[in-house]
C-alpha cells in the first residue's frame, strides 16, 4: 500500500537491457494508484469474514504466487547467502507481515476512509526518522513545516477539536502505527541491502516468501481454521494479495525502473484520495467534512517534506 513496501527503489534507473514496457508510465502509475486505493476496502470486506492474521495471510500467499510467475517466465532465482536472508526476513516483518496485519485488525474498528488517510503519514515518519537515521538526509526549514502541517492535517481528519469524539482509539493506533513500519522498513532496507548484486524482482520475491512463511507460522496461533469460507470475502482476499501485493509490486517496480523512485513514489498522494471515494461508494462510509481537509493537509505536508530547500 505504501510505496515503501519492497526494496526495489533502491535503484532508480533501468537496468542494461531494459526494454521500456508498451503501456505508457502514466497509465500504469494510474493503475498502480486505483489498486493501493481499493487495497482499504478490499481489507475491509476480507475482514468481514475472516481474521485480520487470515486475511494477512492470504493476502501474503496470492502475492507471492505472482512474484513466483513473474520470477519463473524472467528466469529469476531467488537470493542466496544467510546474510541477505537474515536481512530480508527483517525487511520481510516491517515492510508486509507486521504493517499488513496491523491495517486489518485496524479496520476491524475504523473505516477504510480513515485507514487510507492513516497510511498518507508515512512520508511524515519517514521524514521524521530519516533526519535521525540517515545522515546525508539533512532537514530544511521547508521540510520540517511540512512535517508540522502534516501532523495537523491528521488531527484534522481524526477530529482533535472534538476530543476524537466517536474515533476508536486503538484502531486508529494500529493504523498509524502501520503507517510507521513502512518507513522504519524502508531505512532498514537502505542500509543492508543497497549494492547486493542481486534483483529487485529476486529480493521482492525473496521478501515476500519469508513474509508469506512468518504468517504462516502466527496464524495457527491466533486464529482456528474457517468451518466456512463465505465467497465474498475471498474474492476480496484474492484480489488484494493477487492484485494489491503481487501485481502492484511488479508495476511499482517498472514505473521505478523507468521514471526513478521520486516520481514512483508520488503514487501515495493519490491512495488515501481514491481509499475515500471507495470506502464512501461502495462502503456507505460516512464521510464528515473534517475527512478530505485532513487528508488534503496530509498529502500537502508530505509534499513538503519531499522538497529540497534552504535551511
Amino acid at each position: 500500500m505504501s510505496t515503501v513496501t519492497t526494496p526495489c527503489d533502491l535503484a532508480s534507473t533501468a537496468p542494461p537491457g531494459h526494454r521500456r514496457p508498451a503501456l505508457d508510465w502514466r497509465i500504469r502509475f494510474g493503475v498502480l494508484s486505483l489498486i493501493w486505493g481499493f487495497s482499504f476496502l478490499l481489507i475491509k470486506v476480507g475482514t468481514d469474514g475472516y481474521a485480520p492474521f487470515q486475511v494477512t495471510l492470504g493476502r501474503l500467499v496470492f502475492g507471492t504466487a505472482v512474484l513466483a510467475v513473474a520470477m519463473a517466465v524472467k528466469r529469476e532465482r531467488l537470493p542466496r547467502g544467510a546474510r541477505t536472508w537474515g536481512h530480508l526476513a527483517v525487511a520481510a516483518l516491517l515492510l508486509n507481515a507486521l504493517p499488513f496485519s496491523l491495517f486489518a485488525y485496524a479496520e476491524l474498528t475504523i473505516p477504510s476512509t480513515l485507514a487510507g488517510i492513516c497510511n498518507a503519514t508515512s512520508p511524515l515518519w519517514g521524514m521524521a526518522l530519516s533526519m535521525v537515521a540517515l545522515s546525508e538526509d539533512r532537514p530544511t526549514r521547508l521540510r520540517v513545516a511540512g512535517l508540522g502541517l502534516g501532523f495537523l492535517g491528521v488531527l484534522t481528519a481524526l477530529g482533535a477539536w472534538q476530543g476524537f469524539s466517536g474515533l476508536d482509539a486503538t484502531g486508529t493506533a494500529l493504523a498509524l502505527l502501520a503507517s510507521l513500519c513502512y518507513p522504519i522498513g524502508w531505512i532498514y532496507v537502505r542500509r543492508t541491502l543497497a549494492g547486493t548484486g542481486h534483483s529487485h524482482l529476486s529480493l521482492t520475491g525473496a521478501q515476500l516468501l519469508l513474509a508469506t512463511v512468518q504468517l504462516a507460522v502466527v496464524t495457527p496461533l491466533f486464529t482456528s481454521l474457517p468451518t466456512h469460507f463465505p465467497l465474498v470475502p475471498l474474492l476480496a482476499v484474492t484480489a488484494l494479495g493477487a492484485l494489491g501485493t503481487g501485481l502492484a509490486v511488479l508495476i511499482q517496480y517498472g514505473l521505478v525502473a523507468e521514471v526513478g523512485p521520486t516520481t514512483a513514489q508520488m503514487v501515495t498522494y493519490f491512495i488515501p484520495v481514491i481509499a475515500t471515494a471507495a470506502g464512501v461508494a461502495v462502503l456507505g462510509e460516512p464521510l464528515a467534512w473534517s475527512t478530505p481537509i485532513g487528508a488534503v493537509t496530509v498529502l500537502a505536508g508530505a509534499a513538503l517534506t519531499q522538497a529540497r530547500g534552504r535551511r
